[in-house]
């Protein structure tokens, strides 16, 4: 299938400019990360001088990408970095286009006089002042930074693949989720040839888990809730959960796919307590029905099978408004 992205313009865009800040979506994740970090790369071997800035700090699980600590969070920013930032020529946004997901780096960006472009594959998103760069069929951004450096004539190193491979293997599910065609192992053999160890890579991010997260992990699948005979399947975690785990909000990470391991479930939803009282709403589904619709009626968006949301009500509130738009969509089918 053709790309939407005119990646002749993307190129051009890139090759004009000298100085480039990258920054993605608040609560990072694997393919927000492991894309800003392989797009480091990348513009790093066309001679720019480039910098990552995100709204929150990279989770733990995740850190062993960043080696060498090139990823800041904006609240630990010196003067010298923001000296650097009021001077960038082009601030490049990845895996997001929603002024709500880039929290705190909002600002910036609004008041950064600098050219902007987005290079993401969510469907939803705001018209936030950029060139949006935008397939919502790509499996994961992660795919759309390996077409860039393509188009951008830099080769794969082992780093650049490495990086890669992580964004597009934990937004696939590791390649388990629909999304996946042909076309993503033929680019995941690439990545490979290049030197990535998938089984090392598998073990950096599964089995390097916490004593807290597994905890964490028990606690929230003790108290799952079937709904609508067994079709979804609800799982909670309160802030008194992390603590008495002694876990971090980052542990709560792909929990709610494991909800769906329960046979006949074809939806998860977790419903997350945040440090400022409100909810984060993971929805999950291998059905028909559309996450990223469902995560609208909250404010977010996302994809068909996986979409997210906050939620300012109480947890009830939060609870109740969930099962009635399921109930909805489930009724109508």
């Amino acid at each position: 299938m053709e790309s939407p992205i005119d990646w002749s313009r993307f190129a051009a865009v890139i090759r004009s400019s000298s100085r480039i800040l990258l920054t993605a979506h608040q609560r990072p994740d694997g393919d927000c990360l492991g894309s800003e970090l392989a797009m480091r790369l990348i513009l790093s071997a066309l001679g720019k001088e480039v910098r990552i800035v995100n709204p929150h700090p990279t989770p733990p699980n995740l850190a062993f990408l960043d080696k060498t600590g090139l990823i800041k969070p904006l609240e630990q920013l010196t003067a010298e970095d923001q000296l650097w930032i009021d001077h960038v020529d082009l601030i490049v946004v990845l895996d997001t286009s929603s002024w709500a997901q880039l929290g705190t780096m909002s600002q910036v960006f609004k008041e950064s006089k600098a050219r902007k472009l987005v290079l993401d594959h969510h469907k939803k998103g705001d018209e936030i002042g950029t060139e949006r760069f935008i397939d919502p069929e790509a499996e994961a951004t992660g795919i759309l930074v390996v077409r860039a450096a393509e188009a951008l004539n830099v080769p794969l190193n082992q780093d650049i693949a490495e990086a890669a491979f992580v964004a597009i293997a934990t937004d696939t599910g590791w390649f388990r989720f629909s999304s996946v065609n042909a076309a993503t192992y033929r680019i995941a053999a690439r990545l490979i040839e290049a030197g990535v160890v998938p089984a090392q890579i598998y073990r950096k991010l599964y089995e390097q888990e916490s004593l807290g997260r597994i905890r964490l992990i028990g606690r929230t699948l003790a108290q799952i809730e079937p709904h609508f005979n067994g079709q979804l399947m609800l799982v909670r975690i309160m802030l008194d959960d992390f603590d008495a785990a002694g876990a971090l909000s980052s542990d709560a990470e792909d929990i709610v796919n494991m909800a769906l391991q329960v046979k006949d479930s074809q939806m998860a939803v977790l419903i997350s307590e945040l440090k400022d009282g409100s909810f984060k709403i993971s929805f999950r589904s291998r059905s028909a029905i559309d996450c990223s619709r469902l995560a609208a009626q909250f404010g977010g968006g996302g994809h068909k099978q996986a979409a997210g949301a906050t939620s300012h009500l109480s947890f009830e509130e939060t609870k109740q408004s969930v099962l009635r738009i399921i109930e909805k969509v489930v009724s109508s089918q």
